[in-house]
C-alpha cells in the first residue's frame, strides 16, 4: 500500500490519480502565470513569493527521482495546494486595489495552517527516520508529538522574523515588500494556526507517512553502508 493509499486523498475527494495530477499541473500553470502577472506588473512581492512556491511544488518530483522517496499525486496535491494558494494570496483582486491576503480575512490563516501541515511532516519524517536507522535514539511517541509541535512553533517563528525583517529592509529603501506582517495580533493568529496544522499531522498524519519514514531510513542506510566501505 502507498502513502497516497494511506492517505486516501483521492478516495475523500472523489478523484483518482490522474485527476489529481491535472489538478497538480493545473496549480502550477496557474503559479507561471501569477509570476508572469507580477513581472508585468514590476510588482516583485508577486514575482518573488510566485516563483519560490512554483519551485516547491516541484520538490515531490525531485525527491521521487533523485532520491527514491515515494510523494505520490495525492501527496504532491496536498504541498501544491498549500504553495499555491500562499502565491494567490499575494496578488491583487481584479478591480480591488489590495492582495488576496489583506482583502480576505481568513486567508491568511488556512495558508498557515496548510503551510505548517507540511512542515510537520518533513519534521515528523526526518526525526521518525532517525530513530529507526540508529540504535542510539528512541523517540516514545509523546515526545514525538511534542517534538512535531516544537519543530513547526520554531520554524512559525524563523519565519515572522524574516516577514519582520524584510519589511524594515522594504521600509529602509523604499521598495516594495515580499512579504507583509500585519502586527503583532496577527503574528499571534499565524502562530496559533501554525499549531493548528501541527496537531493535525501529530494526530492524524504520522501513521500515513510511513513509506517517506521507510524511504529515508533505506537512504541513511545505504549512505553508511557506502560510508563504511
Amino acid at each position: 500500500m502507498t502513502l497516497g493509499d494511506r492517505l486516501a486523498i483521492g478516495d475523500r475527494l472523489a478523484i483518482g490519480d490522474r485527476w489529481q495530477l491535472r489538478l497538480t499541473r493545473g496549480m502550477q500553470a496557474g503559479m507561471v502565470v501569477l509570476c508572469a502577472a507580477g513581472l508585468a506588473r514590476g510588482n516583485t512581492g508577486i514575482v518573488v513569493n510566485t516563483a519560490v512556491a512554483f519551485g516547491v511544488s516541484l520538490l515531490p518530483g525531485v525527491l521521487e527521482r533523485d532520491y527514491d522517496i515515494p510523494l505520490d499525486a495525492g501527496l504532491t496535491l496536498w504541498l501544491t495546494t498549500a504553495v499555491f494558494l500562499h502565491a494567490l494570496g499575494t496578488v491583487g483582486l481584479p478591480g480591488v486595489d489590495a492582495t488576496v491576503y489583506s482583502a480576505v480575512p481568513w486567508w491568511d490563516s488556512v495558508t498557515h495552517a496548510l503551510s505548517s501541515t507540511i512542515v510537520a511532516a518533513a519534521g515528523y519524517t526526518t526525526a521518525r527516520a532517525f530513530d529507526e536507522h540508529s540504535e542510539a535514539v528512541r523517540l516514545p511517541p509523546a515526545f514525538t508529538f511534542v517534538f512535531i509541535l516544537v519543530v513547526v512553533l520554531a520554524f512559525g517563528v524563523v519565519w515572522e522574523v524574516i516577514e519582520f525583517v524584510l519589511g524594515l529592509a522594504a521600509a529602509a529603501s523604499g521598495s516594495p515588500e515580499v512579504l507583509t506582517q500585519y502586527g503583532l495580533a496577527d503574528t499571534m493568529l499565524d502562530l496559533v494556526f501554525d499549531l493548528v496544522g501541527a496537531v493535525i499531522v501529530a494526530v492524524w498524519g504520522t501513521a500515513h507517512l510511513t513509506d517517506v519514514v521507510g524511504a529515508v531510513t533505506d537512504r541513511l542506510g545505504r549512505r553508511g553502508s557506502d560510508a563504511d566501505r
